[in-house]
Order: structure tokens, then sequence, then C-alpha cells
């Protein structure tokens, strides 16, 4: 197994690994702030960052100077259950409904997801201007049972994608369009940790981390993270 060298923290449970995440973000981005008088963060969807966004909505942070962009989401309308977009105003910005202007979501069209995503590789590019990729201060991912993550799937077009940064992304096994992130406009963060949490996650940690690189069946080997952060029965 090719464990990578990038920091490993490991935690006993799930709730731990989510109170250090949410502890550690909130630190990165109050010194963020600091040093440059802004931060930038790509959210991540799932179970996991559900709690974290809640512990982080109630941190004392400078929310003013702060801005959140989705890494993916769904095509979906943002009522639907299934949205991150939903899912993020229902945790992190919940007590925060004043900083609409801080709050990114993905220009969703259901009926046309091409012209969703361009709209939204626009949006990015106007805030990060003069930018090669968008400078992240951090990049939030989880890790999917097929080594997924963001909604680069295996097997999908937006594997080989090199010079946009947003895409729509057609995924046959859902037989659905996704939005997300490209890799190298993920890879551009200059934190990037995975938060990897539970048993199921076991099988694609250990082929996201075997000598076998292969990321059209294991996208997530297509990132370069600066952090994993695991739960003690998620580990290979």
């Amino acid at each position: 197994m090719n464990t990578p060298a990038s920091p490993h923290l490991i935690f006993d449970t799930t709730p731990d690994l989510q109170h250090a995440v949410a502890d550690a973000a909130a630190n990165l981005l109050r010194r963020s702030v600091h040093e440059r008088g802004i931060a930038n963060v790509s959210l991540s969807g799932g179970s996991t960052p559900r709690r974290i966004y809640e512990l982080l909505a109630s941190q004392d942070l400078p929310w003013e100077n702060i801005h959140w962009f989705w890494g993916d989401e769904r095509n979906v309308t943002a009522d639907s259950e299934q949205s991150n977009e939903r899912m993020v105003r229902e945790t992190l910005f919940n007590n925060h409904p004043a900083l609409e202007g801080n709050l990114h979501p993905v220009t969703v069209d259901i009926t046309d997801p091409a012209s969703g995503a361009v709209r939204y590789q626009n949006a990015l590019q106007n805030h990060f201007s003069n930018e090669m990729f968008p400078a992240w201060d951090l990049v939030l991912l989880g890790l999917g049972d097929d080594a997924h993550t963001a909604s680069l799937f295996p097997g999908t077009e937006a594997l080989k994608e090199n010079e946009r940064w947003f895409v729509h992304n057609w995924v046959e096994k859902l037989n659905t369009y996704r939005y997300t992130l490209t890799a190298p406009a993920i890879n551009s963060g200059k934190n990037i940790w995975f938060l990897v949490a539970g048993e199921n996650k076991r099988d694609a940690l250990e082929k996201v981390w075997s000598e076998e690189q292969n990321p059209n069946l294991y996208p997530s080997q297509l990132i370069r993270p600066t952090k994993w952060y695991l739960t003690q029965n998620s580990r290979p």
C-alpha cells in the first residue's frame, strides 16, 4: 500500500473527527483573514461535513471576510433535500442570514446543466481574478465508497479536464448530471483536507492508497491533499 506522505490525523470516533476539523478550520480561517483580509473556502456535501458546519456556525469567526463556495452540487433545486446548498444554509448559515453576499452557491440549471456550469465557472473567475486556478485557503473533501470525491466519479469525462475550473459531469450509474470542481481547481488549494469517517470507507481508501495508480477507477488519486482526517475504523 502506498500510504501518502501528507499528514494523517486519526480519531477514535466520527464526532471526535468532526470537532477537530471544525476547530482547525476556524483557526485557519481566522489566520487567513488576519494575514490577507479575506478567506475563501470550498465546501463539501455529505453527512460528516454537515455536523462540522453546525459546529463552525457557532464559532467566533470574521464572517464578513470569509467567502464560501461549493466543490460540487446535484442537479436539483435549492429547496430539494438532496441539495448541498440547502444543507449548508440550514447548518453553517442558519444563524448568519445577513451575510448572503458571502455565500456563493452553484448556479444550478436543471434543464441546461452545461450553462449552469459555465455561469459558476465565470463567477469563480470573477472572484479569483488574475489567478490561473482558484486560490482556496481551504478545500474540504469527502471520499465516496467508490473512491470518488466532489462529483469526480469513476469513468466520467470530468476526470480528463485540465483547463476548466468547473464542469457539469454526466454520471451514468446515477443517471444524472452533477456539477463539480475539476481536479486542477481542487489542487490549487493551499489547504486540502480529506475527511474520511466510517468502516464503509476502508475499501475505498485502500484503493486510493494502493500502488496501482488508476484515477479513472479511483478518482481521488487525482487529488493532492495536504492533510487527511481519518477515523480509526476507516484505515485500511
